[in-house]
C-alpha cells in the first residue's frame, strides 16, 4: 500500500484557483507508482485531483472527460471541473457510489451489477465516431505488438501448454493483426474492471479512470473480465447484455 503523499504545493495552487472554499486533501492514489490522486474536502462537497502519469495519458483522460459528458448521465461518470496541461493535473466532480471490487455484493446484487456495466459500456461504445485510417493504423500496430508478446511469452510457457493449448496461441498471433483490417473499431474505455466501477443502490453504475481511451476493438473491453470473473463464472458475462461480448 502507499505511503499518503502529500498534495504538491503548485498543484494546491491551482486546485484552489477553482475551489477557493477547499479545505482539507487526502491521498487517494492507487497503490502503484505512477497513481497520484488525492480527495479535496470543500465547505459544501468535495472534488478529485489528478497528476496524469504521462502526456499521453493527461491526453486521453481530458479527451474521454469531454465524451463521457456526451455519451453518459451525470450519475454515470464524473465531470471536468478544469484541467491543466503543464502540471498534467485534471480536477474532477466526484462519482456516487462505492468501488466493486471488494464489494460485499450478493449473487443477485452481482448479476445486477454486470448487467447495468454492459448497458453502460454500449451506451460509450454507441457514441463512438467512424474510425479514421490513423485509428485503425495505430489499433493494427497495437494488436501486431501484442500478438509479438504472446508468441514471444509462448516460448517461456510451453513446457506448462498441452499441444492443442500452444496451437491456439500460434494461431491467434498469427492471424489477429490481419483481422483489424475488417473488425469494427469503437472508442475503448481501455480498463472495463470492477476496479473501475462504482455503484450506487441510488443511481446504478458509473464509471471511472479514463486514462487508456482510446478507438480500438470492442473485445478488448473484456479481456480482463473473462480471465478474472467471467470464465469461472459465466453466470455474470450472461447478465451483460452488449453482444459485442464474445
Amino acid at each position: 500500500m502507499n505511503h499518503p503523499a502529500p498534495i504538491p504545493d503548485d498543484l494546491w495552487a491551482w486546485a484552489l484557483d477553482h475551489l477557493p472554499d477547499a479545505r482539507t486533501v487526502t491521498d487517494v492514489s492507487w497503490a502503484r507508482g505512477d497513481s497520484r490522486v488525492w480527495r479535496i474536502h470543500t465547505t459544501m462537497a468535495s472534488a478529485f485531483v489528478k497528476i496524469g502519469p504521462s502526456v499521453r495519458d493527461y491526453t486521453r483522460e481530458t479527451d474521454a472527460y469531454a465524451y463521457a459528458a456526451r455519451a453518459l448521465a451525470p450519475h454515470q461518470a464524473p465531470r471536468l471541473i478544469a484541467a491543466d496541461h503543464h502540471l498534467l493535473a485534471l480536477l474532477t466532480t466526484p462519482q456516487p457510489g462505492e468501488i466493486v471490487r471488494g464489494l460485499p455484493l450478493d449473487e443477485n446484487q452481482e448479476l445486477l451489477v454486470h448487467e447495468a456495466a454492459g448497458q453502460l459500456l454500449r451506451r460509450w461504445h454507441d457514441y463512438s465516431a467512424p474510425a479514421t485510417a490513423d485509428d485503425r493504423t495505430a489499433v493494427r500496430d497495437a494488436v501486431t505488438g501484442q500478438a509479438d508478446e504472446a508468441a514471444a511469452c509462448l516460448q517461456a510457457t510451453r513446457p506448462r501448454l498441452t499441444p492443442d493449448e500452444q496451437k491456439l496461441v500460434e494461431e491467434v498471433a498469427h492471424d489477429l493483426p490481419p483481422l483489424v483490417v475488417e473488425l469494427p473499431l469503437v472508442y475503448r474505455h481501455g480498463d472495463n474492471a470492477t476496479r473501475n466501477w462504482l455503484w450506487d443502490p441510488e443511481n446504478g453504475l458509473g464509471v471511472i479512470d479514463f486514462a487508456m481511451a482510446a478507438p480500438g476493438i470492442a473485445v478488448e473491453e473484456y479481456v480482463w473480465l473473462h480471465g478474472a470473473l467471467w470464465t469461472p463464472r459465466p453466470s455474470l458475462r450472461d447478465a451483460s447484455p452488449d453482444t459485442a461480448a464474445p
